[in-house]
């Protein structure tokens, strides 16, 4: 496979003045990108703001040759992520490339944790997403072309204790790429999400002693890939970490039909119900909504009681 290069595209990257979003950046500058660098500069948990942290990567990549400019605007309200969007266009004239990496945390349990509290996270990490996606979107659609990538988490996947809203923020960013990857598909452009994991200023409190070695430039190149124009796949989840790539995806069993149901019968046939031998994968791209209709549908026409 030939190098893959980014010469006159333009890369809009959220948090990236540290961490994955710093590794994303450098990586795709030294492939040709032009790069705009966007970080509030705040701390893990949103306080506080410094516009040097964002610069500081762009002397990086000017120093290195490539081209990049800095923003430091939050894209946790929706008028920051218009101007990290505006920032591409005034700067380079285009947008190609949209990664949302920002975020930040909140380790409070639900019972400790306020409402405005809870939505600040939301507001960077989904609201976030939206808020520079949307502007960036209809520019894409018509230029016919667009690769979004969203970052979603193991805790989207599978929930984590003591980080309800980043948990929650994750899972519906899963729900947002499945969103723009439908819209998108006839126009060009993709939207994908990255399931990733790295020792970075967010792990801060966690022990990692035993963890192997797991950087940010371990994941760069998975998201480096899902950039690129020569990649396929759209509405798809990519898991990177400490090495490893794998996809991620929903499943189901194959369930149980009857055409009514007690409460007793639930309970007395969850085994069956439960059941996940042979289980069954609809993609959501072109359009696993509407295969889990015609499956779920045809098992009316089986006699009550079939085990799928």
């Amino acid at each position: 496979m030939s190098e893959c290069r980014y010469d006159g595209r333009v890369a809009v990257i959220t948090g990236a003045g540290r961490g994955l979003g710093r590794a994303y950046a450098l990586l795709l500058a030294s492939r040709g990108a032009k790069v705009v660098v966007n970080d509030y500069g705040g701390s893990m948990f949103g306080v506080g703001s410094d516009a040097g942290v964002a610069q500081q990567v762009v002397e990086e990549i000017r120093t290195a040759g490539g081209e990049a400019v800095a923003c430091a605007d939050s894209v946790g309200t929706a008028e920051g992520g218009k101007a990290v969007i505006e920032a591409a266009l005034d700067s380079f004239g285009r947008v190609d490339i949209v990664i949302h990496n920002a975020g930040i945390s909140c380790r409070k349990t639900i019972k400790d944790m306020s409402i405005d509290e809870f939505r600040g996270v939301l507001d960077v990490h989904l609201m976030g997403a939206l808020h520079v996606a949307h502007p960036a979107f209809p520019i894409m659609c018509a230029a016919g072309y667009g690769r979004i990538i969203l970052t979603s988490s193991i805790a989207g996947l599978y929930g984590e204790k003591v980080m309800s809203p980043y948990a929650t923020s994750k899972a519906g960013l899963i729900g947002l790429c499945y969103a723009f990857a439908h819209e998108g598909a006839a126009e060009g452009v993709h939207c994908n999400a990255i399931i990733p994991a790295a020792v970075t200023r967010l792990a801060e409190g966690r022990d990692t002693s035993s963890f192997p070695t797991m950087t940010s430039e371990q994941v760069a190149p998975a998201v480096a890939w899902l950039a690129h124009e020569s990649c396929p796949l759209n509405g798809e989840l990519l898991i990177s970490l400490a090495g490893r790539v794998a996809k991620a995806f929903v499943v189901e069993t194959p369930g149980v039909f009857q055409p009514e149901w007690t409460i007793e019968q639930i309970g007395e046939r969850m085994d069956a119900i439960a059941n996940a031998d042979a289980t069954l994968r609809f993609a959501p791209i072109p359009s696993g909504f509407n295969q889990h209709l015609q499956y779920s549908f045809a098992m009316t026409k089986e006699p009550a009681g079939t085990d799928a």
